[in-house]
Protein backbone atom coordinates (compact mmCIF):
# COMPACT_ATOMS: atom_id res chain seq x y z
CA UNK A 1 0.00 0.00 0.00
CA UNK A 2 1.09 3.34 -1.18
CA UNK A 3 0.39 6.26 1.50
CA UNK A 4 -0.09 9.39 -0.08
CA UNK A 5 2.21 12.10 1.68
CA UNK A 6 0.38 14.55 3.77
CA UNK A 7 1.09 18.74 3.85
CA UNK A 8 0.84 19.99 7.52
CA UNK A 9 -0.05 23.59 7.60
CA UNK A 10 1.48 25.35 10.69
CA UNK A 11 -1.91 26.94 12.96
CA UNK A 12 -0.51 30.40 12.29
CA UNK A 13 -0.86 29.92 8.37
CA UNK A 14 -4.50 28.68 8.41
CA UNK A 15 -7.12 30.68 6.94
CA UNK A 16 -9.43 32.46 9.49
CA UNK A 17 -7.72 31.04 12.39
CA UNK A 18 -6.43 34.94 13.49
CA UNK A 19 -9.52 36.36 12.48
CA UNK A 20 -11.04 34.61 15.45
CA UNK A 21 -8.29 35.20 17.48
CA UNK A 22 -8.44 38.92 16.35
CA UNK A 23 -12.26 39.25 16.93
CA UNK A 24 -12.18 37.67 20.43
CA UNK A 25 -9.15 40.14 22.30
CA UNK A 26 -11.47 43.00 19.92
CA UNK A 27 -14.61 42.00 21.83
CA UNK A 28 -12.22 42.04 25.35
CA UNK A 29 -10.90 45.22 25.03
CA UNK A 30 -14.50 46.47 24.00
CA UNK A 31 -16.17 44.77 27.29
CA UNK A 32 -13.48 46.52 29.39
CA UNK A 33 -14.02 50.12 27.78
CA UNK A 34 -17.63 49.83 28.82
CA UNK A 35 -17.31 48.57 32.03
CA UNK A 36 -14.47 51.16 32.92
CA UNK A 37 -17.19 54.16 31.64
CA UNK A 38 -20.14 52.70 33.55
CA UNK A 39 -17.21 52.98 36.53
CA UNK A 40 -15.79 56.32 35.89
CA UNK A 41 -19.58 57.76 34.72
CA UNK A 42 -18.94 61.53 34.71
CA UNK A 43 -22.41 61.92 36.88
CA UNK A 44 -21.36 59.90 40.07
CA UNK A 45 -21.74 61.51 43.36
CA UNK A 46 -18.20 61.74 44.27
CA UNK A 47 -17.01 65.30 43.22
CA UNK A 48 -13.22 65.48 42.40
CA UNK A 49 -11.35 67.06 45.09
CA UNK A 50 -14.20 65.65 47.60
CA UNK A 51 -12.64 63.72 50.76
CA UNK A 52 -13.84 60.15 50.22
CA UNK A 53 -16.31 59.37 53.04
CA UNK A 54 -15.64 55.06 53.46
CA UNK A 55 -17.68 55.42 56.48
CA UNK A 56 -20.90 57.23 57.64
CA UNK A 57 -21.27 57.63 61.46
CA UNK A 58 -23.99 55.86 63.19
CA UNK A 59 -26.72 57.78 63.86
CA UNK A 60 -29.21 55.47 66.26
CA UNK A 61 -31.42 56.70 69.52
CA UNK A 62 -28.46 57.75 71.43
CA UNK A 63 -27.00 60.00 68.56
CA UNK A 64 -30.35 61.22 67.34
CA UNK A 65 -31.28 62.51 71.09
CA UNK A 66 -27.56 63.99 71.78
CA UNK A 67 -28.06 65.87 68.20
CA UNK A 68 -30.55 68.00 69.76
CA UNK A 69 -27.85 69.50 72.03
CA UNK A 70 -25.80 70.60 69.16
CA UNK A 71 -26.20 74.06 66.97
CA UNK A 72 -25.29 75.07 63.54
CA UNK A 73 -24.63 79.09 63.65
CA UNK A 74 -23.60 81.75 61.54
CA UNK A 75 -24.15 80.39 58.01
CA UNK A 76 -22.52 82.23 55.37
CA UNK A 77 -23.07 81.22 51.85
CA UNK A 78 -20.35 81.96 49.28
CA UNK A 79 -19.77 81.28 45.63
CA UNK A 80 -16.54 81.53 44.08
CA UNK A 81 -15.16 80.18 40.38
CA UNK A 82 -12.01 77.31 40.34
CA UNK A 83 -9.52 77.17 38.05
CA UNK A 84 -11.93 75.06 35.58
CA UNK A 85 -14.16 78.01 35.55
CA UNK A 86 -17.21 76.10 37.36
CA UNK A 87 -18.74 77.72 40.44
CA UNK A 88 -18.41 76.20 43.54
CA UNK A 89 -20.83 77.38 46.43
CA UNK A 90 -19.19 76.92 49.95
CA UNK A 91 -21.69 77.57 53.59
CA UNK A 92 -19.55 78.05 56.43
CA UNK A 93 -20.58 78.41 59.96
CA UNK A 94 -19.86 76.68 63.79
CA UNK A 95 -21.22 74.02 65.30
CA UNK A 96 -21.23 74.01 69.05
CA UNK A 97 -21.80 71.52 71.20
CA UNK A 98 -24.27 72.16 73.66
CA UNK A 99 -23.89 68.92 75.47
CA UNK A 100 -21.93 67.19 77.94
CA UNK A 101 -19.74 64.59 75.79
CA UNK A 102 -17.02 65.19 73.76
CA UNK A 103 -17.87 64.28 69.46
CA UNK A 104 -15.08 63.18 67.90
CA UNK A 105 -17.04 63.18 64.10
CA UNK A 106 -20.45 64.97 62.78
CA UNK A 107 -21.86 64.43 59.42
CA UNK A 108 -24.61 67.09 58.48
CA UNK A 109 -26.97 66.69 55.64
CA UNK A 110 -27.84 69.74 53.48
CA UNK A 111 -30.92 70.10 51.80
CA UNK A 112 -31.65 72.20 48.71
CA UNK A 113 -34.73 73.27 47.67
CA UNK A 114 -36.54 74.49 44.38
CA UNK A 115 -39.41 77.48 43.55
CA UNK A 116 -41.93 74.34 44.20
CA UNK A 117 -40.61 73.27 47.58
CA UNK A 118 -39.49 70.19 46.46
CA UNK A 119 -35.90 68.84 47.57
CA UNK A 120 -33.47 70.05 44.86
CA UNK A 121 -30.13 68.19 46.13
CA UNK A 122 -29.52 66.33 48.98
CA UNK A 123 -26.05 65.84 50.46
CA UNK A 124 -24.46 64.82 53.34
CA UNK A 125 -20.96 66.21 54.37
CA UNK A 126 -18.39 65.54 57.02
CA UNK A 127 -18.58 68.98 59.13
CA UNK A 128 -15.94 67.01 61.62
CA UNK A 129 -13.35 64.21 60.20
CA UNK A 130 -12.98 61.17 62.93
CA UNK A 131 -9.19 62.61 62.42
CA UNK A 132 -9.44 65.74 63.79
CA UNK A 133 -9.27 67.09 67.63
CA UNK A 134 -12.64 65.91 69.60
CA UNK A 135 -15.63 68.58 69.99
CA UNK A 136 -15.50 69.89 73.25
CA UNK A 137 -18.80 69.83 75.78
CA UNK A 138 -19.32 73.77 75.76
CA UNK A 139 -17.04 74.31 72.58
CA UNK A 140 -17.69 75.44 69.54
CA UNK A 141 -15.47 74.57 65.89
CA UNK A 142 -15.84 76.77 62.46
CA UNK A 143 -16.41 73.89 59.30
CA UNK A 144 -16.71 74.54 55.48
CA UNK A 145 -18.60 72.81 53.13
CA UNK A 146 -18.15 73.18 49.34
CA UNK A 147 -21.01 71.95 46.49
CA UNK A 148 -19.56 71.84 43.56
CA UNK A 149 -23.19 70.76 41.30
CA UNK A 150 -26.48 72.64 43.10
CA UNK A 151 -29.21 71.91 40.76
CA UNK A 152 -30.19 75.12 38.44
CA UNK A 153 -33.83 74.59 40.15
CA UNK A 154 -32.36 75.83 43.46
CA UNK A 155 -34.45 78.26 45.18
CA UNK A 156 -31.57 80.34 46.31
CA UNK A 157 -32.56 79.95 49.87
CA UNK A 158 -30.75 78.96 52.96
CA UNK A 159 -30.45 74.99 52.61
CA UNK A 160 -31.51 73.33 55.72
CA UNK A 161 -28.95 71.75 57.47
CA UNK A 162 -29.44 68.45 60.12
CA UNK A 163 -26.76 66.46 61.61
CA UNK A 164 -26.97 62.78 60.06
CA UNK A 165 -24.41 61.46 61.91
CA UNK A 166 -21.91 61.44 65.13
CA UNK A 167 -18.90 59.60 66.45
CA UNK A 168 -18.25 59.87 70.15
Amino acid sequence: MHEQPQIEIPDSLQPGRGRFNFALVLAAAAALVIVAAVYFEPGRQSPPGAAPQSQHFSFGPTEREYASMLRIEGIVPSRAENFLHQEITTFSGEIVNGGQRSIRGIELTFEFFDDMNQIALRETHSAIASGAAPLAPGERRAFEVSFEHISSSWNMQQPLIHVTGLQF
